[in-house]
């Protein structure tokens, strides 16, 4: 069993944006194996996200994305439970970051539970395939496309502890 160092909590800390106590004791479970304390860091952050779906989020922000040019913009709103993680720097980088993957990725819909089932048949693909060319939170992140949009929120909720929801966006484009 390898010693935990500071330096490997450290390193677990800016990877994860978990706590030192739980980056510490995530270390010593996982036997100082890096690869295995994130994902035991983020197996406990999924339970963090099922306790907390149930919670109202009233608070948040708007974020928006102007591409160069002016030609391409979008909104999104973002909600989270109280204003202080509206605040905090982490849900900040979430909702740019969802602003600036609604431009790139043109989502149609935020849930799957969202797309009318004629739309599915309409388009001659299966629900799963649809839903990850045109469901936000199905679709693989843009700046990092072995995350969906909904993992990214999951591990968004793990940091600050609080329900996050997207509760609208609209994308404009000239001529689109």
């Amino acid at each position: 069993m390898a010693a935990v160092t500071m330096e490997m909590v450290k390193e677990l800390r800016e990877r994860t944006g978990a706590g030192i106590k739980d980056c510490k004791d995530i270390l010593t479970q996982a036997e100082g194996d890096m690869q295995k304390a994130v994902e035991l860091l983020r197996e406990k952050g999924l339970k963090v996200s099922a306790k907390v779906a149930d919670r109202e989020a009233n608070e948040g922000r708007v974020e928006v994305y102007i591409h160069s040019g002016n030609r391409l913009a979008t909104l999104v709103e973002v909600n989270c439970e109280t204003d202080f993680v509206g605040r905090n720097e982490d849900f900040i980088e979430l909702c740019k970051g969802l602003a600036l993957h609604i431009a790139a990725m043109n989502p149609r819909y935020i849930r799957a539970e969202d797309v009318p089932a004629d739309v599915i048949a309409e388009s001659g693909e299966t629900a799963t395939k649809y839903a990850e060319q045109y469901v936000l939170l199905k679709q693989p992140f843009v700046r990092n496309a072995s995350l969906t949009v909904e993992d990214l929120i999951k591990d968004t909720v793990a940091k600050v502890r609080e329900n996050i929801v997207i509760r609208r966006f609209v994308r404009y484009e000239i001529g689109g």
